[in-house]
This record gives structure tokens, sequence and C-alpha cells, in this order.
């Protein structure tokens, strides 16, 4: 699925029909984490919009803390993705719009495999603050429930590669090291047509003493692990 051949004529572009959807989500949860880190304090509103055209996407999402009545992170996401048979293959581009620090920026590959457990693995590249990289593999199993939806679990881990924005070891250096590990469990519930109520519930925790130490200095509360969820409503269009 990586890319199409460069060479076709201007009527085969009006003989396939080109895929526009959208979607739309809002949610609320217990706290902003992100790759281990709680950010703000608790209480997080989380809107997004996204549309996609053909292989090509575009999300914008943002945050707002409940406790400080403030917007403080928007974030643009620009994707390619296509697949070959089973394998999957995204190439995307992350803009970080923050409050209070430097903006930064990152551009990352993700593969995916439709097999038993649903393997993936992204690689992320942070090409501004942090100078450095960093990789998540995860796979996920969902549980047919019967006539309720059904249970989607995961798992993940991540990998710091001298990324300075994911914080610093105790010797205050940036590191290359195991990071945190995430369990998660949510699902979707249909509510009417096109529209659905997502909760779920996480925990994170740190894998390696340089992720502890990582995760303690830039987390909000100064803790290296956390429980947290919520649940969005979620438009498909």
């Amino acid at each position: 699925m990586l890319f199409r051949s460069l060479g076709f004529s201007i009527s085969s572009l009006y003989a396939e029909e080109t895929e526009v959807s959208g979607s739309a989500s809002v949610g609320y949860f217990s706290d902003y984490v992100w790759r281990g880190m709680k950010i703000g304090n608790k209480n997080a509103i989380q809107p997004s919009v996204g549309i996609t055209y053909d292989a090509f996407g575009a999300n914008l999402w943002a945050n707002y803390d409940v406790d400080t009545r403030e917007h403080n992170e928007t974030d643009l996401t620009l994707t390619y993705a296509r697949s070959f048979d089973k394998l999957g293959m995204e190439i995307g581009y992350i803009y970080y719009a923050l409050d209070g620090v430097n903006d930064t920026q990152e551009f990352y590959v993700a593969l995916s495999y439709d097999v038993l457990l649903s393997p993936s693995l992204t690689l992320y590249y942070d090409a501004d603050e942090g100078n450095g990289g960093f990789i998540v593999a995860a796979i996920g199993y969902s549980i047919n429930l019967g006539e309720i939806p059904s249970l989607d679990l995961s798992a993940s881990v991540s990998y710091n590669a001298k990324n300075t924005i994911m914080g610093i070891d105790s010797n205050g250096d940036e590191f290359n090291g195991f990071y945190n590990g995430e369990v998660s469990a949510s699902m979707s519930v249909p509510v009417i047509e096109n529209v659905s109520v997502d909760p779920f519930i996480a925990y994170s925790f740190p894998l390696s003493n340089d992720g502890k130490n990582a995760l303690r200095g830039l987390s909000s509360d100064g803790k290296s692990e956390i429980v947290y969820g919520g649940a969005s409503v979620s438009l498909s269009f």
C-alpha cells in the first residue's frame, strides 16, 4: 500500500470515485495523559475534527483544562495511508501548538498487520524541540460480548531515543531506553446512526528507571504512573 504508480491518464481520474469522509468527537477525561505523562490539572475536555480524501487525511485536536479554564494545546495531524493485503502503512506529520512552552513538530511512520492481536509499530521523530525519536509497539484484541458492543483491549510499550521532549535520566542527560507501558480497555456504544459514545480506562506505568525519572520530572503531579479514563461522543459522516 505504499504509493500509487505515477503513470495515469486524465480520464482515469474521473473513472474512479474518490471517497471523502469526516469525523468529529468531543471527550471528557479524568486527566490529560500523553505518553505516560500527566499534563495539567485533573479533568480535560478534548474536541477533535478530521477529514479524509482518498488516502490523505487531516485532523485538528485540542485540549481544554477544566480546572484552570484554559485552552493549552492544539495539534494538527496530516496523514497518508495505504494498505497491501494485510499490511498497512501510514506516514504522518504532527504540529504541536503549545501554551507556555515552545511549539514542536514530529514526523512518523506506522506499520500494522491484520492478524491476531493486530500488532503495530510506530516510529516518531521530533524534528524540532525534541530532536530525537520515540517508538511505540502495540497489540490489541476485541472480545465479543454478544448483544452488547465488543470490549476492545490494547497494550503498548514505548522506547525513547534521545528525544529531549520526553525528559532526562537521573544524571540530567537525554537517554536511550524503554519509557512507559500502557494497558487499556474501551468500547464503542452506538446511540443513533453514525453517533456513538466511547468510554475507556487506561493504566500507564514506567518501564525503566530512566523512564520513571523522566515521567516524574515531566508529570504535573510528580508521579510516574497513572490510572485515567473518560468517554467521548463521536460522529462520523
